[in-house]
């Protein structure tokens, strides 16, 4: 990815100053809601060795590097973050990444659970929402700035 162009995140930043220095390891997420748009954005990449790095080990059960890599995979399009939350060393993403699955339109709705160890956010579990899709009018999750009614409604 050019690390000039807007970093897939939706920080409205671009890639180089954003989510890169930590796919890189030359920094640490500083939030958790930083730690879940850098995970959107490796999911978005393909950087499945970094989703397995930010993610709790108490909390990987059967998830490995494998079975990222396993095919097919959806397209990515955006991340809606919805709210976030920080108190100590725990904290708490609602949030919602869209992508596109075989041209269906969909969504990830999650609240997932983060903690802090030795200065370090990880991911642990997150509790599943059913999507909430944009009224007809609002713009398109997929980026175009054209109406949901008129794009992938």
């Amino acid at each position: 990815m050019d690390p000039t162009s807007s970093c897939p995140c939706s920080s409205n930043n671009t890639y180089s100053h954003c989510c890169q220095p930590l796919h890189l390891g030359v920094k640490e997420a500083r939030s958790p809601e930083q730690l879940m748009r850098s995970r959107f954005c490796a999911f978005y990449l393909g950087l499945f060795a970094y989703l397995i790095d930010t993610h709790h080990k108490s909390y990987l059960f059967d998830l490995t590097l494998q079975s990222l890599t396993a095919g097919p995979h959806p397209h990515w399009l955006t991340l809606e973050v919805i709210s976030f939350y920080e108190m100590g060393n725990q904290g708490k993403v609602t949030f919602q990444a869209w992508f596109r699955d075989n041209d269906t339109l969909n969504a990830i709705h999650e609240c997932s659970n983060f903690i802090k160890e030795n200065g370090r956010w990880y991911y642990t579990e997150g509790v599943q929402k059913d999507p909430v899709y944009p009224r007809r009018n609002a713009l398109c999750v997929c980026g175009s700035s054209r109406k949901f009614k008129q794009c992938c409604l």
